[in-house]
C-alpha cells in the first residue's frame, strides 16, 4: 500500500494522524516536519491524508463496537457542505452523512443508511425539526413493512427537546473547532474524507472500538498494522455518520 512513496510508513501515518487529531493545518505539519529534518510539502500531506483516511476509517469500522438503542439526531453547517449526525444516549457516534442540502430526502437517505446498519433503534430524540421527523416516521414504517417476523416490530418513539440534545451539539463544536484553522473545504468530495477521518479519531476518543481500553495513539497503531492487509482503492464520493 505504500509502494511509490520515498518518506517512510510512519512518517506518513504520524502526519496523518496529527493532522485528523488535533488543530493543525497543512502549514503547520510542513514546518514541523523541516524541524525534523524531513522536507515535505503542504500538498504532499493533504495527498496522504485524502488517501489513507478511508482505509484506515474502513479498518475501524470493522472493529466499531455496537451502539445503543437511544440515538440523538441533529444536523450543523460546514462552509463547502452541510452534514448531519446522529449520536446515540452514551455519546457514541452512530453514523455521519453529508449532503448538499437540509431537505427531507437528505434526512430520509440518513436514517436508511443508519437503520440498515445498526439496526431500529428504541428511541430517536430531535430538536424540533419538522424534516427530522417526518423522515423517521418514513423510514420507521419502511422498515416495519419489511419484517417478515409473525411480531410486530414496535414504532420507534420520537422524543421532541432542544435540551436533550446538548450532547450532539458538543460533537458539532468539536468538529468546527478542529476544522478552523484551515481555509475551507474546496470540494464535498475533500470535506467528506476529511471530517470522516477527523470524526474517526474522536471515535477512538471515545473508545468506540471493540478494543476500547486502548488509548488513541494505540488504537492508530492497531489499524496501522492492519494496514498491510487492504487493497488499493479510490476514496467514497459520500461518508455517512451516526
Amino acid at each position: 500500500m505504500f509502494n511509490g512513496h520515498h518518506i517512510d510508513q510512519s512518517v506518513i501515518l504520524l502526519c496523518v494522524r496529527w493532522y485528523l487529531a488535533y488543530t493543525l493545518s497543512l502549514r503547520d505539519l510542513e514546518e514541523m516536519m523541516a524541524e525534523c529534518g524531513l522536507k515535505v510539502d503542504h500538498s504532499t500531506v493533504h495527498r496522504w491524508v485524502a488517501h489513507f483516511s478511508p482505509q484506515l476509517l474502513e479498518r475501524f469500522n470493522r472493529r466499531k463496537r455496537a451502539v445503543g438503542s437511544k440515538w440523538h439526531m441533529d444536523e450543523t453547517y460546514i462552509k463547502v457542505r452541510g452534514h448531519g449526525c446522529t449520536i446515540d444516549s452514551l455519546g457514541d457516534t452512530v453514523e455521519l452523512f453529508f449532503s448538499e442540502n437540509r431537505d427531507l430526502v437528505a434526512a430520509q437517505r440518513f436514517l436508511h443508511k443508519a437503520l440498515t446498519r445498526h439496526g431500529r433503534p428504541e428511541r430517536i430524540v430531535i430538536d424540533g425539526s419538522q424534516t427530522n421527523y417526518e423522515a423517521i416516521l418514513s423510514c420507521d414504517a419502511e422498515s416495519r413493512l419489511r419484517q417478515r417476523s409473525r411480531r410486530p416490530l414496535k414504532p420507534i418513539r420520537i422524543r421532541n427537546s432542544r435540551y436533550l440534545n446538548n450532547r450532539i451539539e458538543q460533537d458539532h463544536r468539536r468538529i468546527k473547532r478542529r476544522i478552523r484553522p484551515s481555509i475551507g473545504f474546496k470540494s464535498q468530495a475533500s470535506a467528506v474524507v476529511i471530517l470522516s477521518g477527523i470524526e474517526m479519531i474522536h471515535m477512538m476518543g471515545k473508545r468506540q472500538a471493540r478494543y476500547a481500553y486502548k488509548s488513541v495513539d494505540r488504537c492508530f497503531d492497531i489499524l496501522n498494522a492492519e494496514m498491510g492487509a487492504l487493497p488499493r482503492s479510490s476514496m467514497p464520493l459520500m461518508i455517512h455518520r451516526l
